[in-house]
């Protein structure tokens, strides 16, 4: 264990998503899982963060605005991301709110230098003695157990609220990744999209986050043919009529909400009717939902096929013997392994709690901070490292 002033005590990892923020203390586990939500007034303050302020939505005055400060996985307002912060730090260490923690922060692996050093100016400013990044598919890769410090290709493929992470990883760094701005959220745009044009019919984001869960599904899937239970037929009655601003849903699927339950054929959606602006009930087939996505789910396929292309031969072996792990909310769409597997010819397996495997790795790192190190970048970027981690 490293040394320090604190002897590492306070030390936490953030995993900094689009959709949720998850905070790992030393010692303590995962203590947070907050909706990466702010609300803020009119004057620009905040008035509410994380699960109190995704309450707020469309149900403020209109001098109060809830918002979400990262988009597509990098800070999209400043201020309301150091605001998020601040307060998510605090009650991740509610008896140490003078402490300045070292913090590790997941990062997606393709943003700028300018959007890194947003991240660390915004943790800096909420309190953290230091800040350490680490690219979130290192980070999903090793949460979800595979075995990144030997000299093996193992790949893995990240799907958020924001953004898609794929990477090989071989002796501790990633041999090629790719990190595309296409995930949950635009699933969930695809699907609001589409039904605004095939049905006139104005849903929003909780909506069509509702559906996805529901019925969507990347292929047709033997489950398609469940008899539908009456309980999913009808939209929750909290969105009966989604505010289409809604900014503050998240992307996140609890997996007995995904697979324990049978997989409908069809969902009954209330909405806004486009042209008379009326409530209205609209029922929506499985087969619609999986045309809808069809553009996003190729956008994620065709990701992973270019990071195969850039693989070295040899690691291409080790991919074919070993497989592909999914980690991440998206790695719940029903029949996602599937299409992957039939266009790529190779094994694809959803790891083990795919929603915990990007705080996971973070929590490795904060425990095992001297060790792995090598595998974070600080507030001065440098050469990425290989290192041969002891795990």
């Amino acid at each position: 264990m490293v040394s320090s002033t604190s002897s590492g005590t306070y030390d936490i990892g953030i995993d900094l998503g689009t959709a949720n923020t998850l905070v790992y203390a030393r010692g303590k586990g995962v203590v947070l899982n907050e909706p990466s939500v702010v609300a803020v007034n009119a004057a620009g303050d905040v008035v509410a963060v994380g699960s109190e302020a995704k309450r707020t939505i469309g149900r403020t005055p209109s001098g109060i605005t809830a918002m979400r400060p990262l988009r597509e996985g990098v800070i999209a307002d400043f201020d309301a991301a150091e605001q998020m912060l601040r307060a998510l730090m605090k009650k991740a260490l509610p008896s140490r709110r003078f402490s300045r923690p070292r913090v590790v922060i997941c990062v997606p692996s393709g943003i700028t230098g300018v959007e890194r050093r947003a991240v660390i100016d915004s943790a800096r400013g909420a309190g953290a003695r230091e800040v350490h990044l680490i690219e979130e598919p290192m980070a999903a890769a090793i949460g979800a157990g595979l075995p990144v410090a030997e000299p093996v290709g193992c790949m893995v493929v990240d799907i958020g609220g924001g953004t898609t992470e794929v990477a090989v990883v071989s002796m501790g760094g990633l041999v090629t990744a790719q990190s595309v701005r296409v995930a949950g959220d635009a699933m969930d745009a695809a699907i609001s999209t589409y039904i605004k044009k095939e049905h006139g019919l104005a849903i929003g984001e909780r909506t069509a986050e509702d559906i996805k869960i529901a019925i969507g599904s990347a292929v047709w899937t033997p489950d398609d043919d469940r008899p539908l239970p009456t309980r999913l037929a009808v939209g929750t009655a909290s969105d009966s009529v989604s505010d289409p601003a809604s900014d503050g849903e998240t992307d996140a699927e609890s997996p007995a909400d995904s697979s324990a339950r049978p997989s409908p054929h069809s969902y009954t959606v209330r909405g806004r009717d486009h042209l008379s602006g009326l409530p209205r009930l609209q029922e929506i087939t499985a087969e619609e939902i999986r045309t809808a996505l069809a553009e996003p789910v190729e956008a994620i396929v065709r990701a992973v096929h270019n990071t195969l292309d850039d693989c070295p031969p040899e690691l291409s072996g080790d991919i074919i013997e070993r497989g592909i792990a999914l980690t991440g909310g998206g790695a719940l769409l029903r029949g996602l392994d599937r299409r992957l597997r039939e266009e790529m010819g190779v094994p694809v397996v959803v790891a083990d709690a795919p929603l915990d495997c990007v705080v996971n790795g973070t929590a490795k790192c904060v425990d095992e901070f001297a060790t792995l190190h090598g595998l974070l970048t600080g507030a001065k970027e440098g050469p990425r490292k290989s290192v041969r981690l002891g795990m």
